[in-house]
């Protein structure tokens, strides 16, 4: 089942835990790409040769976000505009040697599709989704980040590999109507599950001790477990899981459509900035505990 928008979808899934979210962000160190044993993804082929493209006719490049979809974009502590896509954005530009032609701006989500169509910007990094239907209106860069899904349960239980054993032998709580509850029903037909109205109140249950395990997307799974109301009591339980088609849409950026020389620009600098190690540091910085 495909998520209808995967921006909706996350920022759902963070809405209760924003304060959390953007605290954590302003306290997390700089850490090292390999720092706690947390796994950076790479989605780009080493073997592959993307062309640097000639940018030098470029007057602009006006990247649209919103301020509303931590620890993508948000408000900081400092009344700036800030999140993991507005220093993405900030690295690509660097890494195609653009910077001083790169402008950032925040709209409200349901104006940016507008403002782009009146060329009031060129680009949108901000979640949209790629699907059938924005490919007719828009270009997209590739995939330069996919959300998975992820287990976690209690330090104390300690339960290790294979997760699927312990799935199957123990109860986990799914929220009400998720993607996440539908592929489980499908993947584990004989799992024990309790199905709860509100991510809250299943992640309030697994820590006083009534289910055992919590599925659901790692971003809003990762910062739970970062914020006060974990108590420091769990911790992610086996691996991501990544079914195409299902909660694994990746993130992409938007451009407007024929404007193929930008999204190729686009992908140039991304696995350049994936191959140096820029794009380590900021995964790092805004997702401390990884997500995979």
């Amino acid at each position: 089942m495909r998520v209808p928008n995967l921006r909706s979808f996350v920022r759902k899934a963070l809405k209760a835990a924003i304060p959390a979210v953007v605290a954590a962000l302003v306290l997390a160190p700089a850490l090292p790409a390999r720092a706690q044993g947390v796994t950076v993804p790479n989605f780009w082929d080493p073997g592959e040769n993307l062309v640097r493209p000639d940018l030098s006719s470029l007057q602009r490049l006006r990247f649209l976000t919103t301020t509303d979809f931590p620890p993508f974009n948000f408000i900081d502590r400092s009344k700036r505009l800030s999140g993991f896509h507005v220093d993405l954005a900030r690295a690509i530009c660097a890494e195609l040697d653009i910077l001083p032609k790169c402008q950032i701006q925040a709209l409200p989500w349901t104006e940016l599709e507008d403002a782009m169509a009146r060329g009031d910007g060129d680009a949108i990094i901000a979640g949209l989704e790629v699907s059938a239907d924005t490919r007719k209106r828009f270009e997209f860069s590739r995939p330069y980040l996919r959300i998975p899904a992820r287990f976690i349960a209690r330090k104390a239980d300690g339960y290790g590999e294979p997760i699927g054993d312990v799935v199957l032998r123990h109860k986990v709580g799914l929220v009400a109507g998720s993607q996440h509850l539908i592929w489980f029903d499908t993947v584990f037909t004989r799992g024990q599950r309790e199905v709860f109205p509100t991510r809250q109140a299943a992640l309030d249950a697994l820590r006083a001790g009534s289910i055992d395990l919590v599925f659901s997307d790692a971003v809003s799974l990762s910062f739970w477990l970062l914020s006060d109301a974990s108590g420091d009591c769990c911790v992610f339980a086996g691996g991501p899981y990544l079914p195409s088609g299902d909660f694994s849409q990746g993130l992409a950026i938007a451009f407007p459509k024929g404007r193929t020389e930008l999204s190729a620009a686009a992908d140039y600098a991304l696995k350049a900035i994936s191959e140096k190690g820029v794009f380590a540091e900021l995964y790092l910085r805004y997702f401390p505990l990884g997500l995979y």
